[in-house]
């Protein structure tokens, strides 16, 4: 496991290669406390995932004349500098399964440190407090197998279930798991599932109900 602290912009991934980042915030800390917080997260996302310098997302939304949050995910970007196959927000935590795309292996460091730089700005901001809000800046574990990447869409969209009190994880909007159901969203340009295996066929819906049946069963 790789652990790249201080936001790190020049470690080398492997091109072509996938890893699970994440990042806790500090001491549990929860980093996203409303629903504001999840958004201006998934802006992020999909705005800092580009190889163009970019400035701040208010700031692209007051030079495209009063974008407004929704049609963020509509705006040009440029080349991606990494493919996202699937993410999941948490109060305290987040998840997001990559692709290395960049030829000298540095597109998942420069979009994290964008990415994490401008969302603590933000928090800090809001919250009127200084410092780093993560733990370290991300964690990142290269996954080497079919097994492990197929385990990992499962994994990660299966997050909320324990904080949604019986209610079906496709009702939960800071994840994924709604894209790969075809629900209409713009959130879904975050996502370039054609960048990594077609392991589901459109039944991910079947696989993660057969993982809460066989684990329920455990029990």
């Amino acid at each position: 496991m790789i652990d790249i602290r201080r936001m790190a912009r020049n470690y080398v991934f492997a091109p072509g290669e996938y890893y699970h980042l994440y990042a806790r915030g500090i001491e549990k800390m929860p980093v996203f406390r409303d629903s504001a917080d999840y958004q201006r997260f998934l802006e992020g996302l999909y705005v800092f995932n580009s190889d163009e310098k970019r400035i701040e997302i208010r700031e692209l939304k007051r030079f495209r004349g009063g974008l407004t949050s929704a049609a963020v995910f509509e705006s040009g970007r440029g080349e991606t500098l990494t493919a996202i196959g699937a993410y999941c927000l948490m109060p305290s935590h987040f998840h997001v399964l990559v692709r290395e795309k960049h030829s000298e292996g540095k597109g998942i460091s420069k979009f994290m440190q964008k990415l994490l730089t401008s969302y603590t700005m933000y928090f800090n901001k809001k919250y009127g407090r200084t410092g780093a809000i993560f733990g370290s800046s991300f964690k990142a574990q290269h996954v080497t197998d079919d097994v492990h990447l197929k385990y990992l869409f499962a994994y990660i969209h299966l997050n909320p279930r324990d904080i949604l009190d019986g209610t079906s994880l496709k009702a939960y909007p800071h994840s994924s798991y709604q894209d790969y159901l075809s629900v209409e969203r713009l959130q879904k340009n975050i996502i370039t599932p054609n960048s990594f295996p077609d392991y589901f066929s459109g039944k991910l819906e079947e696989e993660i109900e057969e993982w809460l049946a066989y684990h329920s069963a455990e029990v």
